[in-house]
């Protein structure tokens, strides 16, 4: 993929893929508010360059894991927008027949090796993929999204040790929203930077400024460039901030409307709009022409995804038992 500023084209696709997931996002919002969803789901508006730019830097044969807040990880990655939106609908004709909703989309077709419901446990899978590529001596590398909350598991420590002792192709992406659920990283961190735990695992360690989309897709270039040389993991820090709560449910008591308004102030795709029209790629009628289009996109996928059968309960356990074809010793 190209750098979101080389070029017109370019520029237009990531603004393009960034207003997706904002406009994606807050149509989820708004079918939990009118009734029309069910379950949970975990928002990422205001991480856009976070997935857009990671993404961007990754060939389509390469893969990533994502999270419980991956809708912005599939879009990027390439995913079907009626499927996701059908899937998160009950559909049958969603990724995983609506059976996994909004925490469990997984497209191999397109690398995206699965979202996760556990906090990191995306992480050794992430790992795990991208052993399996070295061995079949695949030229193929692996981004690993994960949010602050997992850095301080178990599992991210086995796993970054694994591919650096390794060097594993595959880059950890850490997503730092500020807060684990409703827990500041101020409090569960004793480091300033969460990249500095890389040292302890002697692979680099990058942070960057999450809401540019074009420092983030610079970090992670020259990350999955290192991977893919043999070099080994790089841990990357996206720096950002989540405008919606942990989670449907979530009142955002913990932190202030000021603290909110402030971030919102810092909106990523308001932010490449000014860098791509001061570098006089887009003018204002073609920025305004992709706000379109990823409105339309987005009515169009809810509407198909609406008119799509539901997924019947009676066919659940298909998924969880081989079907039996003949008795055992026949």
């Amino acid at each position: 993929m190209t750098h979101p500023l080389q070029d017109a084209a370019s520029a237009s696709e990531t603004l393009l893929t960034m207003w997706t997931i904002r406009r994606f996002e807050e149509a989820v919002d708004d079918l939990f508010a009118r009734g029309l969803m069910h379950g949970t789901m975990h928002l990422s508006i205001g991480q856009e360059a976070s997935a857009t730019g990671s993404c961007r830097a990754l060939r389509p044969d390469d893969a990533i894991t994502s999270t419980h807040r991956g809708h912005g990880h599939c879009i990027g990655k390439g995913a079907d927008l009626v499927a996701m939106m059908a899937e998160l609908l009950a559909k049958e004709t969603g990724y995983c027949r609506g059976r996994g909703g909004s925490m469990h989309i997984a497209d191999v077709a397109t690398g995206n090796l699965g979202a996760n419901g556990i906090v990191a446990g995306g992480i050794p899978i992430a790992a795990g993929a991208a052993l399996a590529y070295k061995l079949r001596g695949e030229d193929r590398v692996v981004a690993c999204f994960f949010g602050d909350g997992a850095a301080n598991e178990g599992a991210f420590h086995e796993a970054v040790n694994l591919a650096a002792i390794w060097n594993l192709p595959v880059v950890f992406i850490c997503e730092n929203n500020k807060y684990g659920m409703s827990f500041s990283t101020e409090k569960a961190f004793a480091i300033e930077h969460i990249s500095e735990r890389a040292a302890g695992y002697g692979i680099p360690g990058v942070t960057v400024d999450g809401n540019d989309v074009a420092a983030v897709y610079d970090v992670v270039a020259q990350a999955v460039a290192r991977a893919r040389s043999g070099e080994g993991p790089t841990l990357v820090e996206n720096v950002t901030y989540r405008w919606k709560g942990h989670s449907k449910s979530d009142k955002n008591l913990y932190r202030t409307k000021e603290e909110i308004a402030e971030w919102r102030g810092l909106d990523p795709i308001l932010r490449f709009e000014a860098q791509i029209r001061e570098a006089g790629l887009l003018s204002d009628e073609d920025i305004q022409h992709v706000r379109t289009q990823a409105l339309e996109d987005m009515r169009s996928a809810v509407r198909e995804a609406n008119a799509a059968p539901d997924a019947q309960p009676a066919d659940l356990l298909d998924a969880v038992f081989a079907p039996v074809t003949a008795q055992l010793g026949a």
